[in-house]
């Protein structure tokens, strides 16, 4: 079976996303394995300045990398990663389960971003789109585009 974690940086705040993640979490489980793993935030006062917004990264770029396994293909969400087809997001997935490994961790940062080290350590990164979302959001948008990739490896309907 697939392993599928997921390390976040926040909690859920809004009920709205929260029900729709556990609604994907659900559909998901007969076809993976899936971890959720949320890092906490660091309080980022309004007025951050460029020397604290590191600081900031670097906390939680290291308590991201403590959660990682050693034999996993990390996948980072960044603005700059590759754009991907729902195709080809099913086809990436399955070629990382049969030529590397069954264990993928997806990562998503924070308010800030991802801190340069977990950039640094991801196998590949991916985009959803040139547009910035919530990282709150962008976790829901994960599990769906993980639910449309199984569907369309296993020819069910939904992603049509």
């Amino acid at each position: 079976m697939i392993n599928i974690t997921i390390i976040c940086v926040g909690k859920i705040k809004e009920k709205y996303l929260s029900l729709g993640i556990a609604e994907y979490h659900k559909r998901l489980q007969r076809f993976a394995k899936i971890d959720i793993i949320e890092i906490a935030d660091e309080q980022i006062p309004e007025n951050v300045n460029a020397s604290l917004s590191e600081h900031i990264l670097e906390s939680e770029g290291t308590k991201i990398l403590s959660k990682i396994s050693k034999d996993a293909y990390i996948v980072t969400l960044e603005i700059a990663g590759d754009l991907l087809s729902s195709e080809e997001m099913a086809d990436f997935i399955t070629k990382i389960c049969t030529y590397q490994t069954s264990k993928i961790v997806f990562i998503i940062g924070g308010s800030l971003g991802l801190s340069p080290l977990v950039k640094k350590k991801a196998n590949k990164a991916i985009s959803f789109s040139k547009m910035t979302f919530p990282h709150q959001l962008m976790r829901l948008i994960l599990f769906e585009q993980l639910y449309r990739s199984f569907t369309i490896l296993a020819n069910i309907t939904y992603h049509k």
